[in-house]
């Protein structure tokens, strides 16, 4: 997952662009993508799809040709979505409002964007601002805003369900670790695991720019949006702060459940928070039209901490090991939302007899006893309304055992799987 992080980190993407292009080619080696374009103009709900940015290189230059700043040197230099300029002198005064600095962290360069108001830009370090000491600079920025295509890609895993869980990364950020090549690499090596094994509901994973990316996937699956019962925006997984999940606007949905048991079974620090009209692709899925129980897995909170769209959020802001540990994470969660079903017991006056059925005999695991006690709990408790995870909750038991007591009774005809309203599935 690192590797593919610092592949992917020198491409300068945006909501639309070569770039965008670009880093999605690089993951369809990894898994396999679908590949969609809209163009310019194209309606997408209220928003309209925007011009195509593509840049080639901009600078600022002393009269005497010494470079001061240069985007080949980080893409982060030039405004990003900013119109060409080109070469010409300018006066340092002129020069100073196209200048985005940050006083407060006087060695990082801001990353900052005009996607819907056209102008043009550079970012830089305070400390070469204040290096700016000429009265006169020769600069360039050379762009191009033209009608083209935005660009977006889907993977999908089918289950035995049409009913689907969605998770989405965004991939507009330029040479930005965390914010979001952590979420993109995490993404993609959870689709290579979950590729492997049988899946209940399948499984989409949307790479797609930010806000104008899910408001477009949304606009072209009125339809299928419907199918979406789980999601999660995956942002920000590489860093070392402590994990958290925001909630759907709901609150109490089945993802806003599953994901807060697997994070205080994970043993890492955690913590949850209210849905918040803020943030990254949940907002879209979120909105009232639509009413879709989408949450966000992070771990550094979006605009809280400092490196946030700086350049700070580079190749040694995160590491495997927090990779490794938001992937693990974000299998567990995906699991269970597989798992996590709702029973009727078939056989509820007085407690069946399972010795003759012989169901000790198919008991597995390293934990017999506690297996012997989920098959107890679940036959309590599968009054058609309680889910697994509810009784994995009030019996203090690994939800994987209650998973697999559940499987053997449904096995001896002793369960029936049902709905949400009970009825029968």
């Amino acid at each position: 997952m690192y590797a593919l992080v610092r592949e992917l980190y020198p491409i300068c993407r945006s909501i639309t662009g070569n770039g965008v292009r670009q880093t999605l080619e690089i993951l369809r080696r990894h898994v396999p993508l679908s590949l969609t374009e809209l163009p310019t103009g194209a309606d997408v709900l209220d928003w309209t799809v925007p011009k195509e940015w593509n840049i080639k290189g901009g600078w600022i230059q002393r009269l005497n040709g010494e470079r001061v700043l240069d985007f080949a040197s980080s893409n982060l230099h030039v405004l990003n979505y900013s119109t060409p300029v080109p070469r010409r002198r300018i006066s340092r005064v002129e020069l100073d409002p196209h200048l985005h600095s940050l006083p407060e962290h006087p060695d990082w360069v801001p990353y900052r964007t005009s996607y819907y108001a056209e102008r043009w830009g550079f970012c830089l370090s305070q400390r070469q601002r204040e290096a700016l000491t000429d009265a006169e600079y020769e600069i360039c920025i050379d762009s191009t805003l033209e009608p083209g295509q935005l660009t977006y890609a889907e993977s999908v895993i089918p289950g035995t369900s049409t009913d689907e869980i969605v998770l989405t990364a965004h991939i507009c950020h330029p040479s930005l670790c965390n914010d979001n090549l952590s979420g993109i690499s995490v993404a993609t090596f959870l689709l290579q695991e979950l590729q492997k094994q049988p899946q209940r509901y399948t499984l989409r994973v949307l790479f797609i720019p930010g806000t104008i990316g899910s408001i477009a996937w949304l606009s072209q699956n009125r339809q299928r949006a419907a199918s979406i019962k789980h999601g999660l925006s995956l942002v920000c997984l590489g860093d070392d702060s402590p994990f958290t999940y925001k909630r759907t606007l709901h609150g109490s949905r089945e993802v806003d459940r599953v994901l807060s048991y697997a994070l205080e079974v994970s043993k890492l620090p955690w913590q949850v928070i209210d849905y918040f009209p803020y943030g990254y692709d949940e907002r879209q899925f979120n909105s009232p039209g639509f009413a879709l129980p989408v949450g966000s897995l992070m771990r550094g909170q979006h605009g809280k901490f400092p490196e946030y769209h700086t350049s700070a959020d580079n190749l040694s802001f995160v590491s495997p090991l927090r990779l490794e540990e938001s992937l693990e994470l974000c299998l567990s969660a995906v699991g269970m939302l597989n798992d996590n079903r709702r029973f009727q017991n078939l056989s509820p006056y007085g407690e069946p007899q399972l010795g003759k059925r012989g169901v000790y005999r198919a008991l597995g695991g390293t934990d017999i006893a506690d297996t012997q006690l989920a098959l107890f709990w679940v036959l309590a408790l599968s009054d058609g309304q309680n889910d697994l995870l509810q009784i994995a909750q009030r019996s203090g038991l690994p939800f994987a055992v209650i998973r697999d007591a559940a499987l053997i009774l449904e096995r001896q005809e002793l369960l029936a799987a049902v709905g949400a309203d009970g009825a029968p599935v």
